[in-house]
């Protein structure tokens, strides 16, 4: 079965970081071949040539990954330095990322394309005054757009935004879609104090809502939780936990009602969503105002969402997601470099999905919403 291993010697904790140290191994086996697995080896290490055969029956269909990030140089220096202002280790997976290698684990991994996105910035964008963040934004959007037109048809970009600043950002907004021509935006699941609900967000997504735009989110801990000892690192808890805070945050906050034409991208399977989906439903199912917030109730509001499959491939939270929402609202997703890219391939395969829903999550659902 699916196997996620922590290393032990991680030391990232960071309040605003999300640590990735993370060594995940998930050994996905083909279902028509289990009988023959279990002759070699079992679920435990599969040898190359079961590698081989599951590679080659997935490559039968397209593959388009929705959670795949990459680091533009100048991004990725900041991102080292900031580190190592404050000696906090790297994540070996950010430090030694190359685009070569990238486009390598791409065609090895058998994925058709991958959707560029930043993983959550440490810091308030490494602590830097806006002018300085809006350049390092642009410098992040100008690299990507750039990938996309030098590998046609391999790359689509989620541009990243500010946030910080709603001038800046609606600027950038402008500057992503008419300009670079991006497939939608990039942002965090909360940016300091404030989660995506907040009323300093609004004007911000009222242009993506005027623009029927993708809005991808990805978690990262919460300034008041990083560095709660609970025993484990923040990824483990706290980074899915945030997903879970930006969903009730926007849900409550009405903006899933009044932004009704934005389509909603949440990571790893939506973190505690589908677990936590009734008991939202118990306590504010009948509040006053539920009319306004959640026309169709609130269950049928997280229906409507999108949900990826970064660290959401284990049997369980993938029976919880799909009991939760149709399989047209999962998107594949790999959380690339942190997790090794044909990971939640793999494990998908071993789930006993129809073809037609696993076709639906390795690329038909992407396709319908990222038109390009």
């Amino acid at each position: 079965m699916f196997q996620r291993l922590l290393s032990p010697s991680c030391q990232h904790a960071s309040q605003t970081m999300i640590c990735s140290c993370e060594n995940s191994q998930e050994h996905a086996l083909d279902h028509g071949k289990r009988s023959f697995i279990k002759t070699v080896g079992g679920l435990g290490v599969v040898g190359g040539s079961i590698t081989s055969l599951i590679a080659n029956a997935q490559s039968a269909s397209p593959l388009i990954d929705t959670h795949y990030h990459f680091y533009p140089p100048e991004y990725h220096k900041a991102w080292l330095d900031w580190e190592k202002e404050r000696k906090i280790p790297h994540f070996p997976q950010l430090e030694n990322w190359t685009l070569k290698n990238a486009i390598s684990d791409l065609d090895k991994a058998g994925v058709t394309k991958a959707i560029l996105s930043l993983a959550s910035t440490p810091g308030l964008w490494f602590d830097l005054p806006v002018p300085e963040i809006n350049k390092m934004v642009k410098l992040v959007n100008e690299y990507g757009a750039k990938l996309v037109k030098d590998y046609p048809g391999r790359f689509g970009l989620f541009a990243a935004l500010t946030m910080l600043d709603v001038p800046s950002t609606l600027k950038e907004i402008e500057y992503a879609f008419d300009v670079l021509g991006a497939d939608g935006v990039g942002i965090q699941t909360n940016y300091g104090d404030k989660w995506p609900g907040h009323p300093d967000f609004a004007p911000i997504f009222a242009e993506l809502n005027r623009r029927k735009a993708v809005v991808y989110f990805h978690p990262l801990a919460a300034a008041c939780c990083g560095r709660l000892n609970t025993g484990t690192y923040p990824a483990v808890i706290e980074v899915p936990h945030d997903t879970t805070r930006a969903v009730v945050n926007l849900l409550l906050s009405g903006s899933f009602a009044k932004f009704r034409d934005i389509k909603w991208i949440f990571s790893h399977g939506g973190g505690t969503i589908p677990m936590l989906a009734g008991r939202i439903n118990f306590f504010h199912g009948s509040q006053k105002n539920i009319n306004e917030i959640a026309p169709n109730g609130i269950e049928a509001e997280l229906r409507r969402l999108y949900y990826d499959t970064a660290n959401a491939t284990h049997p369980a939270p993938m029976a919880s997601l799909l009991k939760l929402v149709p399989s047209s609202q999962v998107l594949y997703g790999s959380d690339y470099p942190y997790v090794p890219m044909d990971t939640q391939a793999q494990a998908l395969s071993q789930l006993g999905l129809d073809k037609s829903v696993l076709d639906q999550i390795r690329y038909k659902n992407a396709t319908g919403l990222i038109k390009k």
